[in-house]
């Protein structure tokens, strides 16, 4: 089992009242004290946090920091403060798919200095843009784990041109170096790809990585945010240990996708769909489960809806927790 004790005592830094500015400048100054901290250019950053032996390289947007961590901080800190990992946050201002050659010379440097060899386990994560990053970059740490959401395979127009979401990054250099996403993890111990199958362009992408390392989660119902999802759910942790440990088999990620029995975005998802296909048997077995589990005022009335017919009352579920429809 991974160490869950942190060695650097009262790491819990909190810059959600900081400016921009002020907030670049206080990750820069985290990252030197506690390890380095280092510009590539005017869009993309590396900050480095040294712990524990396991290290969690991840691929993050300035801006999706600041909207999913109350405390402003990259999810490598959270590891870092909860269970004593190592943290390696690569940063971009906006999505950029981080093809920079500043960030290929970043990388090429850590392979020359084996930094990567100081520890014991190496584990890729980034959903989105950040995923395809994560992917491709990957390549630098043979034998690391990796951990996709929803991530691009490349856009390179002449291999994906019916992916016409993001038009303008067609033009990025897709070939040079750290290419194309799949072939980035052939060294990859496992790769793990968590996506919605009814989301079309994101399982096209997902499908461009089979590999025999490779193993794909289908999330039906959640959509296009899955990594906000998994956050909400209290999931990343669990997922980055199984990750980290090669114990995110399909066994394990069902025992945790359970959570989702009491999410109600999910709920909601999935009543909807039940709803327009008509799947009225389905729909009402639904309703019953989260009605007699949750205070769910959507559902119970939909149930009485449904149970409701000439000459019959309908029948209502006692109700369990509180949880707000």
């Amino acid at each position: 089992m991974i160490s869950t004790g942190t060695t650097l005592q009262g790491f819990a830094p909190d810059f959600s009242d900081l400016a921009r500015g002020e907030w670049l400048a206080a990750l820069r100054t985290l990252g030197q004290e506690h390890g380095f901290a280092e510009p590539l250019g005017k869009r993309h950053a590396g900050v480095f946090v040294e712990d524990g032996d396991t290290l969690l390289v991840s691929f993050e947007t300035m801006s999706g920091i600041e909207a999913l961590s109350e405390t402003r901080t990259p999810l490598g800190f959270d590891m870092v403060r909860d269970y004593g990992w190592s943290s390696l946050s690569v940063l971009s201002h906006g999505d950029t798919w981080f093809r920079d050659p500043l960030v290929y010379g970043f990388f090429d440097q850590l392979l020359d200095d084996d930094f990567f060899e100081e520890f014991e386990r190496v584990v890729f994560y980034g959903a989105g843009p950040c995923g395809y990053a994560a992917a491709a970059y990957s390549v630098a740490a043979p034998g690391a784990r990796v951990l996709l959401m929803q991530p691009q395979a490349t856009l390179d127009p002449r291999v994906t041109e019916w992916d016409d979401r993001f038009a303008e990054a067609r033009r990025l250099d897709w070939t040079s170096r750290y290419g194309y996403g799949p072939d980035m993890i052939d060294a990859a111990d496992q790769a793990t790809i968590l996506y919605d199958p009814r989301e079309r362009l994101d399982a096209m992408h997902a499908a461009l990585f089979t590999r025999a390392n490779v193993q794909r989660f289908r999330l039906p119902f959640f959509g296009g945010a899955i990594q906000t999802d998994m956050r909400m759910l209290d999931l990343m942790p669990r997922l980055l240990i199984a990750t980290a440990e090669g114990t995110l088999d399909a066994a394990r990620f069902a025992t945790l996708f359970r959570a989702r029995r009491s999410y109600p975005p999910y709920l909601r998802k999935l009543l909807a769909h039940l709803d327009n296909a008509g799947r009225d048997g389905l729909t009402r077995k639904l309703c019953r489960n989260v009605a007699t589990r949750m205070n769910a005022p959507r559902f119970r009335r939909r149930l009485a809806q449904l149970e409701a017919a000439p000459g019959q009352h309908p029948v209502l579920p006692v109700d369990a927790h509180a949880i707000e429809d």
